[in-house]
């Protein structure tokens, strides 16, 4: 079954959510925006280590507007990591600009590299599409994971999240011997319940990725979105709940085998009680975020009154059909933590 059935809509940045940006100091100036990446005037399909089309081009530009385009993406490195810090471009190069010709917002990939120590890094220009700031912001508040973003008018930059891709883990470590079922397992269900409390939609094995934590017995899993662009999108809650989509079925399998529903429940209890402290921790900057979402529409309003409904069964709590955009829809959905 084909869970997402239309492409979505790209909304771009309204005034309510820049003023939210502006007064959390993600909106900054930039000397390179997403326009001037598309300047580039030849491409090259780019291969993986074993030969495979990756899909992404690696793109080249006249040698008039590489230096500037390089140095600009040198700086904005800096901003991103080192709060523009401009010493840690000293031994910094940009290897390689890919483009990404069959993502919905066509992201350009940024290689950057230490000369010393040859060590690499990745960022990402794209557009800026409201839906992934809301998606990134909301990943950095109430997530366990912290992410880094910057907004330049209609140019969004995101860090590179690092993991194993889901289904090239699916492939290659699923059935390794030293795999722990159970905390993968768990790990599934925590994640899952992230994605449906906070509304981030499209979580199959290609959105997101698994970082691997070695510890001094055994080891941990951590699933991370890496796709922010259904954020609070979709009319039907189960776009909202990773179990659902195919492509997890072999991880979906494992919890099946490994837990009971009981426990199940539990792990599900747990995180929503981490999601509801992390709320209060953050509860100035989820206000004001849920504020601006009320202010605008990101999701067509069939779409809202879907899910309003589906959610109001779901919980048997006719707040949700109150609610008249999926700001409220969401705010609905973290009341529900506490």
């Amino acid at each position: 079954m084909t869970l997402i059935k239309k492409k979505k809509i790209i909304y771009p940045v309204s005034e309510p959510l820049r003023k939210f940006l502006i007064e959390y100091k993600k909106e900054i100036d930039i000397p390179v925006s997403y326009s001037d990446l598309k300047r580039y005037n030849s491409s090259i399909n780019l291969y993986d280590k074993r030969g495979d089309d990756t899909l992404w081009l690696t793109v080249f530009y006249a040698a008039e507007d590489m230096r500037e385009i390089y140095d600009g993406l040198k700086k904005i490195y800096a901003m991103l990591k080192a709060d523009g810090d401009l010493s840690v471009m000293e031994h910094l190069y940009i290897d390689r600009v890919d483009l990404c010709s069959y993502g919905n917002t066509q992201p350009f990939r940024v290689r950057i590299v230490n000369q010393i120590n040859d060590n690499f890094d990745y960022f990402y220009i794209k557009q800026a599409d409201a839906s992934r700031v809301y998606g990134l912001e909301l990943e950095d508040m109430i997530s366990p994971n912290r992410i880094n973003y910057l907004v330049h008018e209609q140019t969004l930059i995101e860090e590179h999240i690092a993991g194993i891709p889901g289904y090239q883990f699916i492939n290659d470590h699923l059935n390794a011997p030293e795999l722990n079922k159970i905390r993968l397992a768990k790990e599934f269900v925590k994640f899952n319940e992230r994605c449906f409390v906070r509304l981030l939609g499209d979580m199959h094995s290609n959105n997101f990725v698994i970082d691997i934590t070695p510890d001094f017995e055994e080891v941990h899993y951590r699933i991370r979105a890496i796709d922010f662009d259904q954020q609070s999108f979709e009319g039907r809650r189960v776009v909202y709940m990773p179990q659902y989509f195919k492509e997890n079925n072999p991880i979906i399998k494992l919890g099946i085998d490994m837990m009971t529903p009981e426990t199940v429940q539990q792990y599900q209890k747990e995180e929503r009680s981490l999601m509801a402290q992390r709320v209060k921790a953050s509860l100035r900057s989820v206000k004001d975020l849920l504020k601006a979402m009320r202010k605008e529409p990101i999701a067509p309003k069939s779409n809202v009154v879907s899910l309003r409904e589906e959610l109001a069964s779901f919980y048997k709590d006719d707040r949700f059909l109150k609610a008249r955009n999926m700001g409220s829809i969401l705010q609905a959905s973290l009341e529900m933590l506490f």
